[in-house]
């Protein structure tokens, strides 16, 4: 029994320190464009994906959209032994009182879970919108292929668990199709009051929103650069936490701050080639994504969308005028590109799923000493923990430090002043769970 122990505790040290692990890059290797390509081409040929479409006809339309989504995933479930529940959830959605809804409609969300081997009622999450628009977002008649807006992000999704399900992981994970977002995320909203109501814990949301441009209408071309809207804190945090934040700092480190922070550090190991452009903020400036849902109840959500925006192929009905060609059509997608950013949420997708629970009660002390202390509670399923800090300035966390299986430790001569702190758990495979901000201090 000792011999296993020692000999596990030198795989985990030796993954700490190598920090890569081959799965991730093939699971980046297995990602195809042309089956993005060929899946984005399936639903912007529905001509229309509007919330308040078309539900009968099996070609045009957000049903036969939908239905085809949920199709295939069940498709994917059977290559893996029904790894996948597949379901749909759905809410009605009134008229009466909300003039960007011209009719009483039902938002229907398709989901697929892959449930964990260890953590089933963990879950991380991975989305995108099923509805498109054209200039009039109440307009469910002409076109609005929605290639990119959000074709792309869908087709994303579709991707990961095809790549996924080949594997089993210790959390679940969620591949999603939202509805209803250009109208008020309302798929968004009802699905995770639906996951709060099912007593799910989501350890993350990933919001792929418009994941296939690399042209922008600044005129930047770019296949590497994409960003990551994450908010600061969220709005469920207590009083005596935002009476801590101004005393001991955290303006930056919420939940849904770390998970950024993860999907960074993760890109930058496995896929350097790629420029992840952490923006801190909830969304752009006006507009809204289906990761604030689960951000209004307290839980951790993200949008990874393109870098580079052409606001001439959003939210527009297809036509030229003055030379220039409006709508979001096929033939501005770049499929290539769509494959990378999928890439980078599978990768980060599976490396939360195959990591133990974050550690609980995290504390620091150290106040008036030439040391950084802190403990922790800690987790099933961590081998181990790492303390992370960072200049009080800097966005992302830049030092890092194994402690192994303890449950507190003093960074000598790191003087709690000067920077800020968090800890991760580490699992025998080495992979991390999200970084915990101190929620408490000691003396």
């Amino acid at each position: 029994m000792k011999t296993f122990s020692l000999l596990a505790a030198l795989l985990l040290f030796s993954f700490c320190f190598s920090q890569t692990d081959q799965k991730i890059y093939d699971i980046i290797n297995s990602v195809s464009s042309e089956r993005i390509e060929a899946d984005i081409t399936k639903l912007a040929n529905f001509g229309t994906r509007n919330t308040f479409s078309d539900t009968i006809s099996n070609t045009r339309g957000i049903g036969a959209a939908r239905r085809w989504i949920k199709s295939e995933f069940e498709t994917i479930s059977k290559g893996c032994s029904n790894c996948l529940n597949v379901f749909t959830q759905k809410d009605l959605v009134k008229a009466e009182g909300n003039d960007r809804v011209p009719q009483d409609t039902w938002i229907v969300n398709v989901a697929a879970v892959q449930k964990g081997t260890k953590y089933p009622n963990r879950y991380v999450i991975m989305s995108g919108d099923i509805d498109s628009r054209n200039s009039d977002g109440s307009d469910f008649t002409k076109d609005a292929p929605g290639a990119n807006d959000n074709a792309s992000g869908m087709a994303g999704a579709i991707e990961a668990a095809r790549v996924l399900s080949k594997y089993k992981f210790e959390n679940s994970i969620i591949y999603l199709g939202l509805s209803g977002e250009e109208q008020g995320l309302f798929g968004g909203k009802g699905f995770a009051e639906y996951a709060k109501k099912n007593g799910w814990e989501i350890i993350g949301v990933f919001n792929n929103d418009m994941i296939g441009n690399i042209k922008g209408v600044d005129g930047v071309i770019s296949n590497r650069d994409f960003r990551i809207f994450s908010e600061p804190v969220p709005p469920t945090e207590t009083e005596r936490e935002r009476e801590m934040r101004r005393f001991y700092g955290g303006e930056v480190d919420g939940v849904s701050r770390q998970l950024a922070r993860y999907v960074y550090k993760t890109t930058q190991t496995y896929m350097p080639e790629m420029n992840p452009m952490m923006v801190y903020r909830l969304d752009r400036f006006g507009r809204g994504g289906h990761h604030r849902p689960f951000n209004d109840l307290g839980w951790a959500g993200i949008r990874i969308m393109e870098a580079h925006e052409n606001y001439n192929q959003q939210h527009q009905d297809i036509r030229t005028e003055n030379g220039i060609e409006y709508g979001d059509k096929l033939e501005f997608v770049n499929f290539d590109y769509a494959a990378k950013l999928t890439a980078v949420n599978a990768i980060n997708l599976a490396s939360i799923a195959w990591a133990p629970p974050e550690p609980k009660n995290v504390a620091i002390g150290g106040i008036v000493e030439a040391s950084a202390k802190l403990k922790w509670d800690k987790v099933e399923g961590a081998m181990g923990y790492k303390i992370y800090w960072r200049n009080t300035t800097s966005p992302t966390w830049d030092h890092s430090r194994y402690v192994g299986d303890v449950s507190e430790f003093t960074l000598d001569g790191i003087v709690i002043d000067n920077s800020f702190f968090g800890v991760a758990s580490v699992g025998k495979n080495g992979f991390e769970s999200l970084v915990v901000f101190p929620n408490s201090v000691f003396r």
